[in-house]
């Protein structure tokens, strides 16, 4: 019994430690994987009202909409879109400056760090790339 006993445990125990985690993501992983997948056309100079303002602490994102100013090919300004239709400057305490001479490679700024560990990305949807045609499968030999 003791032995009928101890395998039940083990394998309840085993069976629950194989288990995979799905892992949920967050906004920005979802934006960034689609990034990295299509890739960005080059961010030019000029104000855009069409980005994302991804705000993650640790696993959790928020992502608004927002408009931001690029000058030198640099992230100048970044602003949320409220839902009167107004425009708010997205403005914190940073860490090491890092809010400054902000890159923006592949359609996404540089991660820009709060003092409270926030991570800040900008995000341009409309200069993601359009899907690359897929190649057409070819059929199968047929008796004729």
């Amino acid at each position: 019994m003791k032995k009928l006993l101890l395998a039940a445990s083990l394998f309840l125990t085993l069976t629950s430690i194989a288990q995979e985690k799905t892992v949920e993501l967050n906004c920005y992983n979802k934006w960034a994987a689609k990034f990295e997948d299509r890739g960005a056309d080059e961010v030019k100079d000029g104000v855009y009202e069409d980005v994302i303002i991804s705000i993650r602490q640790g696993a959790k994102a928020i992502c608004h909409n927002g408009k931001a100013e690029v000058m030198k090919g640099k992230l100048i300004k970044f602003y949320t879109l409220l839902s009167d239709g107004t425009y708010e400057e997205v403005k914190r305490t940073w860490k090491n400056a890092s809010n400054e001479n902000v890159n923006i490679i592949n359609g996404i700024s540089k991660s820009m760090i709060s003092v409270h560990n926030e991570l800040i990305n900008v995000l341009w949807p409309a200069k993601i790339k359009p899907k690359k045609a897929k190649p057409t499968i070819a059929p199968d030999p047929t008796d004729d």
